[in-house]
């Protein structure tokens, strides 16, 4: 355990660091002297909550709430002091910038919402009469009133820590497929097959995301009563077009704007259209897949799709099944740097012969995954992403084969993409 013991102390170490600083801000308008009194008492705090918060934690859990919000509240404090220097804003200003931070942070609107309007009301009280605090203080004060209250309000958890280092085994639903380097793009397959090794081919031709669409079979799933044109999608993806439709709703447009220029794009991962016209661009839609025996049998599916002009990448899909409990699964890896982001989806009938795929289930086995893969001993640590859904639905309407992609956040639909499939024509030689 001496490995434990040595990790424990660097964290109590930088938790006194950071109080240091949180006390010296916070006392800071008061004079040098002050400051110095205000950072010994900030590490001693901070040094005490960080003790007492890892004792206290057991093994796969995460430090208690208490002590994640007061090393919160003293992150903030030292960016509230320098944004009050800085600028000379007051308590209100301060308020409602670090609230309006700390609720973009939660993600959940309700969450953005009552960020910038708690900090305006705190910043408020804290300049009442003939004084006004300091923007240190209104920042941490912030800080604790949004995360207690929304504690207090939100109390269903959106993300939790499902498991800690364990193997590979343990966790069936997850795709424990990561990339190697910060950016993803079209090429992943192709790095992957140098690390796994095995006959790599690029752009596939007449192979499908679904080796056997007869795995998903189940208890209220027969796969001999859908529709033949959507079982062969599923198996010769590659004999198919698709041309798609996105419709974001319009709350959820600035905060995807931002998220695709900051994150998206420079990750080569998850970058979907924002509308039409992006996608009159064309779309390149290519399997690429990974045979490591002698056979030519197909161990990694990666559904690529990239616009057309340029091969940025739209998303790189590792597309898997595999059975649990007397069902069939699907789960769709999307690797991120040193992670994978996996969506475990349960197939369900439609009653027009067409096929549904659904994170919203009763089972145990469907939802969302974000997983750290140990570089090393390939130990997975997962997060359930309770927050997230989706659902697929692919079916036939006058004689055409259509699907309707839908995703949702904090049960708020947020983004619904329309396929229209067409078969690719049959060319001669």
């Amino acid at each position: 355990m001496p490995a434990d013991r040595s990790e424990r102390r660097g964290s109590v170490g930088l938790a006194g660091l950071i109080g240091a600083l949180a006390g010296a801000a916070v006392t800071a308008s008061w004079g040098t002297r002050a400051a110095l009194l205000g950072a010994l008492a900030g590490a001693a705090l901070l040094v005490a909550s960080e003790a007492v918060a890892r004792a206290r934690q057991r093994p796969g859990e995460i430090p208690a709430l208490w002590s994640r919000i007061v090393m919160s509240a003293a992150l903030v404090a030292p960016l509230g002091w320098a944004a009050g220097w800085l600028t000379g804003a007051g308590p209100v200003l301060v308020g409602v910038v670090t609230g309006a931070v700390v609720g973009l942070l939660g993600v959940r609107p309700h969450k953005v919402v009552l960020g910038p309007v708690l900090g305006a009301a705190i910043g408020w009280a804290l300049s009442a009469g003939d004084w006004a605090a300091p923007a240190a203080i209104v920042s941490a004060t912030t800080v604790v009133a949004f995360r207690t209250l929304s504690a207090l309000i939100f109390r269903d958890p959106q993300v939790s820590l499902l498991a800690e280092e364990v193997d590979q085994e343990e966790l069936p639903f997850v795709v424990p497929l990561e990339s190697r380097t910060a950016y993803v793009g079209t090429g992943y397959v192709r790095e992957l097959a140098e690390v796994l090794g095995g006959g790599y081919r690029a752009d596939a031709p007449d192979v499908g995301i679904v080796a056997d669409f007869d795995e998903l079979a189940g208890p209220g799933f027969d796969p001999a009563a859908v529709d033949p044109r959507v079982r062969e999608f599923y198996e010769h993806t590659t004999r198919f077009t698709l041309d798609i439709v996105p419709r974001w709703r319009l709350w959820v447009r600035p905060g995807y704007l931002l998220y695709r220029g900051l994150l998206a794009r420079p990750l080569g991962q998850a970058n979907v259209p924002m509308n039409q016209k992006e996608t009159q661009r064309g779309v390149r839609s290519r399997i690429d897949t990974i045979s490591p025996g002698q056979d030519g049998a197909v161990a990694v599916r990666g559904w690529i799709r990239s616009f057309a002009d340029t091969d940025e990448p739209i998303y790189v899909g590792i597309y898997t099944t595999y059975r649990h409990a007397g069902r069939g699964y699907v789960s769709v890896g999307f690797p991120l740097p040193h992670a994978s982001f996996t969506a475990t989806l349960e197939p369900r009938p439609r009653p027009d012969g067409g096929l549904v795929l659904s994170s919203r289930s009763d089972l145990d086995q469907p939802g969302h995954y974000l997983t750290y893969i140990d570089p090393d001993s390939r130990q997975l640590t997962t997060l359930a992403v309770h927050g997230f859904a989706e659902q697929l639905d692919v079916y036939v309407a006058g004689g055409e084969l259509r699907a309707e992609h839908a995703f949702w956040v904090f049960g708020l639909p947020f983004l619904v993409l329309d396929y229209t499939i067409r078969r690719k024509p049959v060319t001669s030689g």
